[in-house]
């Protein structure tokens, strides 16, 4: 098995900026508060996403924690990560590793929330796959859909409140 190298490592090469973030959350939200099908939203991000990034997974990220801080997780009042996939992903199917992908966004968005920046490079260079930035998609919806439904609004509502909050700058 080759390991994937991702961009970062590679000096000289663009990176995305901070406007290509702002157009990745104003995407992920825009297609959410319309209630898109998941797989749709994915292939309207799929272009944001450089070959061998994380990006927008960093972005998203950020975007599952702002939903994790709006609707009040909190050591005293935490998220249940138990049943989050169930019932907030319900459209979607994972098996085996892909579970654990999926776990890891999560709650690498909750240490975002909790102030720390989880080291992606050292995580994601092991998955063999350059697929970082669709479970963070996944992780991203799963949160907002979750803190909506914890706010008992709507997820179009959520998404509204949400991109008035001032987002995640490019690495």
């Amino acid at each position: 098995m080759t390991a994937v190298v991702y961009r970062r490592d590679m000096p000289g090469r663009n990176r995305p900026t901070a406007e290509d973030a702002v157009t990745a959350r104003r995407v992920l939200l825009d297609g959410l508060a319309r209630d898109a099908d998941i797989v749709e939203l994915l292939s309207e991000l799929a272009p944001l996403h450089p070959r061998n990034d994380t990006f927008p997974g960093e972005v998203f990220l950020h975007v599952a924690a702002d939903a994790l801080e709006w609707c009040g997780a909190s050591r005293a009042a935490p998220l249940p990560l138990q049943g989050l996939r169930e019932q907030f992903l319900p459209e979607c199917t994972f098996r085996g590793r892909q579970n654990a992908k999926l776990r890891y966004a999560v709650l690498a968005a909750a240490a975002v929330c909790g102030g720390t920046e989880p080291d992606l490079l050292d995580e994601v260079a092991y998955w063999q796959a350059d697929d970082f930035w669709q479970y963070a998609t996944y992780a991203a919806i799963a949160c907002i859909r979750a803190a909506a439904s914890r706010a008992d609004i709507p997820v179009r509502q959520a998404c509204q409140d949400l991109e008035k909050r001032p987002g995640h700058r490019a690495p």
